[in-house]
């Protein structure tokens, strides 16, 4: 009799506990979508987080909680901290004579100086990489040349031959007196280990990681990546681009070359640069480095006016994806585009379509084939409906095609970290160098026709053919994009 009224009363509770789990997790998954929705985000982008939380609210939440969470109204560094840190370039700035730049691209300057505090400097000279072989060498010989500082910074440092070879240098110069800072993202190099970057703290160097994730720190954090590509040596001469330090960027992988594009700046536009890697620093350190010696007299080099551009996901406005606009818009021409994935936010598809539709002959190259399977498929999504606007879309064959490459109307270029995706302009941490200058717009054209030549040109009827089993795959994952 007894046993039976324990099972009564155990089915009760399990009954009231039951109940009680259901409400909360329903005011959970509710409150949830509410600070979503509240957050008044990009539609498309509160959209897919409600349909995510809404339909698979365990998925959801557990994404929600480590990739969703906006930090838009943080800031990484204080405007006092700032002001010194560019006082030497300001200075550098006022002080260079008038320079020229070309009339349609005066309100994009503006944007940047306003918005990004991007100082324009002309008299930059830029050499141009496409491999990452004669690129490792260029940066090797500069290393080995280095005085007084070195500073790298990547999303992905390798313990590989290229990481080791590059990090033997690098242990020989702090050997020899200078000073040395790497600074990595956590995410990148997950797989690196943790005794790779040990002995190289134990020959002298500074080596930092980007917004370390660890458990129970382990929340949005990861989502917030830093995608930048620095190396600054004695303040003098800058590498920025698309190249990490891994042995597929020279070696290649299975399916063909590993096609990216990285620039060398000699000349007063290495402050940004350095500027760049020094506020990522004092993120990870709280050390402020300010002193003139990061930022020495520079005469001029060349003939290139440029503009190094920074974005994060922590600053009140989109500076790069904001400019691009800008720079699409404007364009009269032509406007080219390489990236290896194509993800495009909704004003940057509109922005592209209708410059197609006006008789700007805009064409974009993507890979045939990439290392990520689903944001390739994502990025298949958004191609008939560009060539229905009159977009040119080119699949690159001969290999992985890593390239951030924008170039316009012979006049404008641009050369950095960023895709044309969600997380490269809503996400991550990125730099791109916008350079006005009509030989360098001409030489990186050049090289986007030659690759040009290694690519199928996709055509609307063939595309719209397609077996009906991957339109909803792409269908599917796009949904998705502005949360990949």
């Amino acid at each position: 009799m007894l046993y039976g009224i324990d099972m009564v009363e155990w089915s009760i509770f399990n009954e009231i506990f039951a109940v009680a789990f259901n409400m909360l997790y329903f005011i959970v998954i509710v409150g949830t979508i509410m600070i979503v929705i509240l957050d008044n985000r990009n539609p498309v982008k509160t959209m897919a987080w409600v349909l995510v939380l809404f339909f698979l609210p365990v998925v959801g939440l557990a994404l929600y909680f480590f990739f969703g969470r906006s930090t838009r109204k943080e800031k990484l560094i204080g405007k006092k901290g700032f002001t010194r840190l560019i006082k030497r370039p300001m200075a550098e700035y006022q002080a260079q004579k008038a320079f020229r730049c070309p009339d349609d691209q005066h309100q994009l300057m503006r944007f940047f100086q306003k918005v990004n505090n991007a100082l324009p400097f002309d008299g930059n000279a830029v050499g141009i990489f496409t491999d990452g072989c004669s690129m490792l060498y260029s940066l090797m010989r500069d290393i080995a040349r280095a005085k007084h500082h070195i500073h790298l910074q990547f999303y992905i440092f390798e313990d590989d031959p290229v990481g080791r070879l590059l990090c033997d240098l690098l242990m020989d110069k702090a050997r020899q007196g200078v000073e040395v800072r790497l600074l990595y993202d956590d995410v990148g190099c997950w797989k690196v280990p943790h005794a790779f970057f040990d002995e190289i703290r134990g020959a002298g160097i500074e080596v930092r990681s980007f917004l370390k994730v660890r458990f129970p720190l382990f929340t949005s954090k990861v989502n917030y990546r830093n995608h930048r590509k620095i190396v600054v040596i004695d303040g003098r001469v800058a590498y920025t681009g698309g190249m990490n330090i891994a042995l597929r960027y020279t070696k290649g992988v299975s399916w063909g070359i590993w096609r990216d594009t990285h620039i060398r700046i000699e000349g007063k536009a290495v402050y940004g640069l350095q500027t760049a890697f020094l506020t990522d620093w004092y993120v990870v350190d709280r050390t402020l480095i300010t002193s003139s010696r990061y930022f020495p007299e520079i005469e001029r080099c060349g003939n290139t006016l440029m503009q190094i551009v920074t974005s994060d996901p922590v600053g009140e406005w989109r500076d790069i994806m904001q400019g691009l606009l800008i720079a699409i818009s404007s364009s009269r021409k032509y406007f080219y585009i390489q990236t290896p994935y194509l993800l495009p936010t909704e004003p940057i598809l509109m922005a592209l379509k209708t410059a197609a539709l006006a008789g700007v002959d805009i064409r974009i190259m993507i890979p045939f084939r990439t290392d990520t399977r689903i944001t390739h498929l994502g990025s298949l999504s958004y191609l008939e409906e560009m060539m229905h606007a009159g977009i040119k879309i080119y699949l690159y064959q001969k290999g992985f095609l890593h390239s951030k490459l924008m170039v316009s109307d012979d006049t404008l270029s641009t050369v950095g970290s960023t895709n044309m995706d969600f997380r490269s302009f809503e996400h991550n941490f990125e730099v791109n160098a916008f350079m006005y200058d009509s030989a360098l717009a001409s030489a990186l054209k050049g090289i986007f026709l030659r690759d040009q030549k290694d690519a199928i040109l996709l055509q609307e009827k063939t595309w719209m053919n397609r077996p009906w089993r991957q339109k909803a795959q792409e269908s599917i994952v796009r949904l998705l994009a502005p949360l990949l």
